[in-house]
């Protein structure tokens, strides 16, 4: 199969080109019109498909519901917003709700399931600070612990590949050290570190920071904080929620600018109220969240955010044309960015022969005209 556009994201630069697949893989980039295709975009663009490493749910389900139905709808409804690969990612909760809702992601894997690919599992919780803890119910927030983490590592087939964590709180950096060596991501949120500690966890292998700005120590003049250490040290990735509500574009802007091209992790921290109508609430572990009109969810009573309801690909609109960041950079980040931190760029965040024919078509206004995974048209 061919396809082909003259607005291409190839090479960090919009190319007129044509697209070659086969067997899942893109085969060769062709001048356009070179050869004859079977489906002509004109001048729509065609950029990678987007990876979500950080996203709960939606359409009514939340990962900790550990119900593959709710899983299977999910992932094959997701491509509609041009995300081609997400990590299930879940929320604090007690060790038998954690353990079910590992089970059964891995159980979905290893049946099949339609839709984007699941990478694998963001563990967020329940190593959270307290304090910082935002909508995580502060009951489950418990001390890291090794032994404990390899029931859930086990419980879910090897598949978790990112822990959000308060490193300040895990003794001696024992866990850090035993996901380090697993291959797993840890990523610094809901965390009061200090800049010292942010930097010292940097520096006993931590290589991420979870929605920066959000659920962590503030940046002061005398006392930087985690926001601090995500701005000072450019080769930690740091994630952002994008839409507007969790971060003023200005501190979009300013991210996006002080960590380049290659570090930013465009996100969603979506959950289950997405889609759902204005006014919803439902329980989000174990707490009552209500859906706001400006698409943000809160925390009944207390008021905290707790999370969005973005699709990926108006989150790269409100970066590119509100937050004024340039597209390498916008791309990138919900692209190659999380390919390369999960290490899977050898196949996973480009458009380039050899690698999975994950493909976004987008209308001018960033609508979704068709997503391909695998050089499948997934609807």
């Amino acid at each position: 199969m061919i396809i082909q556009s003259k607005r291409v994201w190839v090479l960090d630069i919009w190319m007129a080109a044509q697209i070659e697949i086969e067997d899942g893989k893109i085969k060769s980039i062709h001048p356009y019109g070179k050869k004859p295709v079977d489906e002509d975009y004109g001048d729509l663009r065609i950029v990678p498909g987007f990876i979500d490493g950080h996203t709960h749910g939606a359409y009514g389900w939340d990962t900790n519901d550990a119900t593959p139905e709710g899983l299977r709808n999910w992932v094959k409804n997701i491509v509609k917003e041009g995300v081609t690969a997400l990590l299930p990612t879940t929320i604090t909760q007690s060790e038998e709700v954690l353990t079910a809702a590992v089970k059964n992601v891995a159980n979905v894997v290893k049946e099949g399931y339609d839709g984007a690919e699941i990478l694998g599992i963001h563990f967020e919780g329940p190593y959270l600070d307290q304090v910082f803890k935002g909508a995580q119910p502060e009951q489950y927030c418990v001390k890291p612990n090794v032994e404990q983490f390899k029931r859930y590592q086990k419980a879910s087939d090897n598949l978790i590949k990112i822990v959000t964590m308060a490193c300040e709180h895990d003794e001696d950096y024992k866990l850090l050290h035993y996901l380090v060596s697993q291959g797993i991501v840890v990523s610094q949120g809901h965390s009061g570190a200090t800049y010292e500690q942010a930097a010292e966890a940097i520096a006993n292998g931590a290589m991420s920071m979870t929605h920066v700005y959000n659920g962590m120590s503030k940046f002061q003049h005398r006392e930087p904080g985690l926001v601090g250490a995500a701005y000072r040290f450019r080769e930690v990735y740091g994630e952002l929620i994008t839409d507007g509500n969790h971060s003023h574009l200005a501190a979009i802007n300013n991210f996006y600018k002080e960590k380049g091209e290659d570090h930013v992790l465009l996100i969603t921290d979506s959950l289950m109220v997405k889609s759902l109508p204005v006014g919803t609430r439902v329980l989000f572990g174990g707490n009552e969240i209500e859906l706001f009109p400006d698409g943000s969810a809160h925390l009944v009573g207390a008021g905290n955010l707790a999370g969005s309801t973005l699709n990926v690909n108006k989150g790269l609109k409100i970066v590119v044309e509100e937050a004024r960041v340039p597209w390498r950079s916008a791309i990138n980040s919900c692209t190659l960015n999380p390919a390369r931190m999960l290490g899977i760029e050898d196949h996973k965040g480009s458009i380039q022969a050899g690698k999975d024919a994950d493909l976004v078509v987008l209308e001018d206004n960033y609508d979704v005209k068709m997503t391909y995974v695998k050089g499948k048209k997934a609807f």
